[in-house]
């Protein structure tokens, strides 16, 4: 049987050891803040004007 050690005492791996077993799992939570981004700043990555324009011909349109 181990004897009493106070968490003072301990050493820090062995308090890092308590720490973790403490502490409880999020599980599917995200804690993570989601701001929604302001239409009016430009985004790079967005693919708003792309030169596609829409239109598809197909295979068939040169033959």
């Amino acid at each position: 049987m181990e004897r009493f050690v106070s968490y003072e005492k301990m050493s820090k791996k062995q308090q890092k050891i308590v720490n973790a077993s403490k502490r409880g799992s999020w599980g599917n939570v995200k804690p993570i803040t989601k701001v929604k981004a302001s239409a009016k700043i430009y985004d790079r990555k967005k693919k708003q004007n792309s030169g596609d324009y829409g239109y598809s011909f197909g295979s068939s349109a040169f033959l």
